[in-house]
């Protein structure tokens, strides 16, 4: 792969931790989770959208907040029956389950089923053992500071969005 030995040799050389640099590497990144999540959506015969509303199940669940249809739908902007659709391919392909919330049956809690995860676990493995190997690299002091400006950056995205 070209330049991958040298990541920084395509960035602004005046100045490596500007504006500019970080825009180059935050596309560059994206369009690389893009890239793996668009294989992992057609390997599943699933929709980008479908891989999105995963990733936004999986949080939820990870949050301990249970998702509903009308929460996926908002976060990802999508119309009543395009969120319907997108759950039922989900659900049919094994990768989240519906569960009537207990205290009122009417409300729907998606979560990831086991079967989900587990296809997800043998296809990211790779990225998450990268991901492992490119932390290694750094102090617990540094990837706190990558982890506050990731999440400081998310934030300000999430007040644009909205």
């Amino acid at each position: 792969m070209p330049g991958s030995d040298n990541p920084s040799s395509h960035l602004p050389a005046d100045d490596p931790v500007g504006l500019q640099t970080f825009a180059v590497l935050l596309r560059r990144m994206n369009g690389e989770f893009n890239r793996i999540a668009q294989e992992f959506a057609r390997g599943q015969g699933l929709h980008l959208t479908d891989v999105m509303a995963l990733i936004a199940v999986l949080d939820a669940d990870a949050d301990a907040e249970p998702m509903t249809p009308g929460a996926l739908r908002r976060r990802l902007d999508l119309t009543s029956g395009a969120v319907t659709a997108c759950i039922d391919r989900l659900e049919k392909a094994g990768h989240i389950r519906r569960v009537r919330a207990a205290d009122d049956r009417r409300v729907v809690h998606l979560h990831y089923a086991e079967a989900g995860r587990e296809v997800a676990r043998d296809y990211f493995g790779p990225l998450a053992r990268s991901t492992g190997a490119v932390c290694e690299r750094f102090s617990r002091d540094e990837l706190a500071v990558v982890a506050r400006f990731l999440t400081e950056l998310s934030d300000r995205l999430a007040l644009l969005r909205s």
